[in-house]
This record gives structure tokens, sequence and C-alpha cells, in this order.
């Protein structure tokens, strides 16, 4: 991360808040179910694993860095609001080293991305042109995805199905259908991290006009998205095993139910920031320790 920030020493804790780390996970998981599904049908590449892990973490970073100089930019982020620190509304970095920041990790991790164009070819060249531009479109742009409610659908499409089915192609150069249904689960996870951001912020992004999916919708029916989202990624496992796709190793991932039970009530019951801030960080590390019990699952 040193290498795509730029600080004072006295600022390096500023800045590695607002790389958002509860948000990271997003990036990680879904490499390692990939590969992990990848593994179990015979194929592995470590230069493409580590360097898929890379770049996805640098998109995340990056994405998280345009998010604070685009809502900066749009007026979005008020004294009223509720989320972790931002760099340009806490005086901490000016908007052009934000941004200085934001293309130095998308430029390292388009830098990565050309060894695995070398590895994968036109597929993977597409997918990390798409996964830049959607990262800088999530705030930025004419059309912000996430001022118009379409981050949860573009972060279920690429922290999901694109992420996880990618990096299998990376090792085994085809998707399997296994792939495919992997990434759901892991899809639906990571959008419930921003679901819960989207919780948070409904009253104030409302007052600037910032019209994500939840206040389209509204609370309740936020929550009731959060609890649904849970629901169909646990149910997962068990279909594939019914299905006879895997053994009964794929009920891993239950194991990790409490810490889902703990996140769900969190949400459902208060709306002040702190709690709901926490119940982000621990989404976050939910979706972290379903991801690995899952990649350990596919693996047995």
């Amino acid at each position: 991360m040193s290498g795509c920030v730029l600080s004072k020493p006295g600022n390096l804790r500023a800045w590695f808040a607002a790389a958002r780390p509860a948000t990271l996970p997003a990036a990680v998981v879904p490499v390692l179910v990939g590969t992990a599904a990848a593994t179990r049908d015979g194929f592995f590449r470590l230069g493409p694993f580590l360097a898929a892990l890379g770049a996805s973490v640098l998109i995340q970073i990056g994405t998280n860095l345009a998010n604070d100089y685009f809502d900066h930019q749009k007026g979005a982020d008020t004294a009223e609001r509720l989320g972790p620190i931002r760099l340009i509304q806490n005086a901490v970095a000016t908007p052009q080293q934000v941004l200085l920041a934001t293309v130095l990790c998308f430029g390292a991790s388009a830098l990565i991305g050309l060894y695995l164009v070398s590895v994968g070819g036109w597929p993977i060249l597409i997918i990390g042109i798409l996964s830049i531009l959607s990262g800088l479109a999530y705030t930025g742009g004419p059309y912000p995805l996430g001022y118009n409610g379409l981050g949860d659908l573009f972060v279920f499409v690429f922290f999901g199905l694109v992420a996880v089915a990618g990096t299998y192609y990376l090792h085994a150069g085809s998707v399997d259908v296994l792939a495919w249904w992997a990434a759901i689960p892991v899809g639906l996870l990571v959008t419930n991290i921003l679901v819960v951001n989207n919780v948070r912020d409904i009253n104030t992004d409302r007052a600037v006009g910032k019209r994500t999916l939840a206040t389209r919708i509204g609370r309740r029916a936020t929550r009731v998205q959060y609890v649904l989202f849970f629901v169909i990624a646990y149910l997962v496992p068990p279909l594939l095993w019914f299905a006879g796709l895997l053994s009964a190793w794929v009920l891993l991932p239950w194991l990790s139910l409490p810490l889902a039970v703990r996140a769900v009530r969190g949400v459902l019951v208060h709306e002040d920031g702190p709690t709901l801030n926490k119940m982000l960080r621990t989404t976050g590390r939910l979706h972290m320790l379903f991801g690995v019990l899952f990649a350990v699952s596919l693996l047995l």
C-alpha cells in the first residue's frame, strides 16, 4: 500500500483508514475462492495467483480513494457524515494528492495487469480495463454508479462473478460451472459490505442527492436485502452438496454462521453511525471468514 499513498509520517494512520481496510477482504476473498476452485480441478499457477491478489487489492484501494475524491467534488462529504475518516474532508490531504494517490493505485494495478494479460490473453485485458473504469465510475464520471442505485449490482458483478471466474480462468484457461456457483455467495457477501455502508449513510446521502439503492427503497427494505443476501449465500454450499458437485466438506462455511447472526442482529436493531461502522467491519470479517472456509472446503 505504501506505493500508492502519499502522506507525511504523522498522517499515515489517516491514509491507512482512508484505504478502508475493512473493505479489503472484498479484494482478497474472490481470488482465494477462484484459486481454490481451480486447484480442486487440477489447475494452479503461483505467479498469476499472487499477481491477481496484488492487482485486486490495488484496485480496491484505488476505488476507495476515488470515492474520497469524487464524493468531495460532488459535495457528498458533509459534517454530518457518519463513516470512517475522509482525507479531504478532514484536511489530511488536498484533492490533488488524493487524486494522485488514486492514479498511482490504478496505475500499479495496470502494470501488474500486463503480466496477467500475458498469461490469460484478451479476456483478462477486458476484465482489467472494465474493473478500473468501473472503480472510477462508481462515484465519478457523468453517470456515477453509486449515485444512481447501481452500486450494489456493480459490486456483485465485479467483486463476485468477474473476480472469481476471472481468477479461475487465469489458472485453467477456461471457466467451469463450479466457478460460477462459487462466485454467487462471494458476490452476495461482499455486496452486503456496501449495504451496511448505505444503511448507515441513508440520511446524509438523501440530503445531498446521492441516490443509492438504499435511499431509493428505504431503510427497512435495505435491511431485508441484507438478510436475504446472507440467506442465499449460506444456502449455496448445501445446494452444491445436494447436487453432487461437492462433498459434505462444502458445509464448512457454516461455521461462520454465529458471526453472521451477530451482524444481522446489529444491522436490524441499530441505526447510529458508530454501531453500523462496527457492523461494517463485522461484515467484512464475515466475508473473509466465509471465503477462507469456502476455499478450504473446495480444496478438501
